[in-house]
């Protein structure tokens, strides 16, 4: 019993010394955000996140502001590698392993003198989402004066944030005209993915699943082929008629 005791008393005497030491560091880094405003200097994520929750105090308001964490790095290529392209776009039913999404992407911006705008976007579904990320980092000088022909082919289908912040987009741009080709449909049978896929087509957005001659295309034209040809999967042409009759029946 007495050894439990001091136990006991070991771990409320080290919780305080790590409560201690988590308020000098919150002050520390209060003071470092004030010094660098004073000096001219932008502050760091943490010392703006620890003034904003110390000046929510200061004004009688007790709700903490969250910290706004850095967005996950996107990776931006021309030509996908033609092994990561094989298994990510694979149309099976089954997904494990597949936790990235490859959106490859053409834009008409309606001159043809520019030509057409073309590469991929990759991530880790662990931060910013490829299809959020196209809209911040392929068309970062958008115009509303021209007429954008935008087409994606995807590994999979958006997710329902994706789909709502998607649709958002193209409501308030009516000048964007957007086509997904999705190798698979994402958790099709989930409530809000079904909402989501219906909220795009709603916003205008075309949707279909890729064909066979769509993953022969994608790899032509974003893929480091060494100039050989796509050697397509035994069920490729039955897995797209599935999961097409899915899209079919939750778009109708």
């Amino acid at each position: 019993m007495a050894d439990k005791g001091r136990s006991l008393m070991r771990r409320k005497e080290r919780k305080e010394e790590v409560s201690a030491e988590s308020t000098k560091d919150v002050q520390k880094m209060k003071n470092e955000g004030e010094r660098a405003v004073d000096n001219g200097e932008v502050p760091s994520a943490e010392a703006a996140a620890s003034n904003g929750a110390v000046a929510s105090s200061q004004n009688g308001d007790s709700q903490v502001e969250p910290m706004e964490l850095p967005p996950f790095e996107i990776i931006q290529g021309d030509r996908i590698d033609p092994f990561a392209f094989k298994f990510q776009f694979k149309n099976v039913e089954y997904s494990s392993g597949r936790n990235k999404t490859f959106l490859c992407y053409l834009v008409d911006e309606g001159n043809t003198a520019d030509g057409l705008l073309r590469g991929y976007l990759e991530d880790e579904h662990t931060g910013s989402h490829a299809e959020e990320a196209f809209f911040i980092q392929c068309l970062p000088n958008y115009d509303p004066a021209l007429r954008y022909t935008v087409t994606w082919y995807v590994s999979s289908s958006p997710c329902s944030a994706c789909a709502a912040k998607i649709a958002e987009v193209l409501k308030a741009r009516k000048n964007v005209k957007l086509s997904i080709f999705a190798a698979r449909l994402l958790e099709w049978e989930e409530t809000e993915i079904q909402a989501g896929l219906k909220a795009l087509h709603a916003a205008g957005c075309k949707l279909r699943v890729m064909k066979p001659l769509d993953f022969s295309y994608t790899w032509e034209t974003f893929v480091e082929n060494e100039e050989e040809p796509l050697n397509l999967w035994e069920d490729c042409k039955e897995n797209y008629e599935y999961y097409q009759e899915k899209l079919a029946d939750i778009l109708q």
